[in-house]
């Protein structure tokens, strides 16, 4: 299992652990995709300089 996969269900326990009542689907989806996130830039995935428009070259 890689970060990202690690990230997401990490994230998805997370998220039910701390949601109650009628928004935890959204809790849960919104915390699940942080974690998504954050294991893409750990698998080296995704780059957070590209998504904020700063280039390598500078």
């Amino acid at each position: 299992m890689n970060a990202t996969q690690t990230g997401i269900i990490a994230g998805l326990i997370l998220g039910l652990a701390a949601t109650q009542g009628f928004t935890a689907f959204l809790i849960t989806l919104a915390v699940g995709v942080i974690g998504l996130v954050v294991g893409r830039v750990l698998d080296g995935e995704l780059d957070l300089g590209d998504l904020f428009g700063r280039g390598r070259d500078r």
